[in-house]
């Protein structure tokens, strides 16, 4: 674990995200040293929840003119799973175009990493970040920071689900140690190959050991496992 992402988790865990969802946002951003960072999710309970660092005008905004109807960014995480950079996105539209420069204006920068994030009972979410810089420079910091950050979406969308749902928590199977061998070595940035070297095992054997702890945890991917299995304290990373 990162000390950038360890000193994040000590704030996640101090932060009263009923009352000041902002604040958790704010320290993201002096944490990793970006200009914005954003988390959306939009049927917990019936009730959406969004915590945000743009411009409180830029928000307004947002939400008069239903820009969630148009922004490129909302509709490809509600069609796909995997990460995905702004500049990818499709912007080819007149009014997706208009909308992106109508947010720069507002000091969103032109640079944006989105992770589309899924609760085991059909919860959308996403978690954003920001910043204004070259392809270059973002590409470099991505590369360096992606792990962190695959891990700090679901952190927060776990601490959320905690806050709004009064439920008590399901009960899940308990990890056999080599699932949580598999999960730890892999929360700690091992490929599958070089996870499956290290405990002598197939790669077919590990994919049988994730598919496994994936389903005792009610995980929906990899990077969800692992962030689930720290965060009840089955596994250290």
């Amino acid at each position: 674990m990162t000390r950038k992402l360890e000193r994040f988790l000590e704030c996640l865990e101090s932060t009263d995200l009923y009352n000041e969802p902002t604040r958790l946002c704010d320290s993201l951003r002096e944490i990793y040293g970006i200009e914005h960072a954003t988390y959306l999710a939009t049927n917990l309970n019936g009730h959406p929840y969004y915590a945000t660092t743009y411009d409180p005008r830029w928000s307004a905004r947002y939400q008069e003119e239903n820009y969630v109807n148009i922004d490129p960014v909302v509709l490809s995480t509600l069609r796909y799973f995997q990460p995905m950079e702004w500049r990818q996105l499709d912007w080819s539209s007149k009014r997706s175009r208009a909308f992106f420069h109508e947010a720069i204006e507002f000091g969103v920068g032109n640079q944006g990493f989105t992770i589309p994030v899924r609760g085991p009972n059909g919860q959308h979410a996403l978690f954003a970040i920001n910043h204004r810089s070259n392809d270059h420079d973002w590409n470099g910091y991505i590369h360096e920071n992606v792990h962190d950050f695959m891990l700090i979406s679901h952190y927060v969308h776990q601490h959320v689900l905690k806050l709004v749902n009064t439920e008590a928590d399901p009960t899940y199977a308990e990890l056999s140690p080599r699932e949580q061998d598999v999960l730890k070595y892999l929360g700690i940035g091992f490929s599958r190959s070089q996870t499956a070297e290290k405990l002598q095992i197939s790669e077919h054997t590990l994919r049988v050991y994730i598919d496994s702890a994936r389903y005792k945890l009610g995980a929906l991917n990899t990077t969800h496992a692992v962030a689930l299995a720290v965060a009840r304290g089955v596994i250290s990373v």
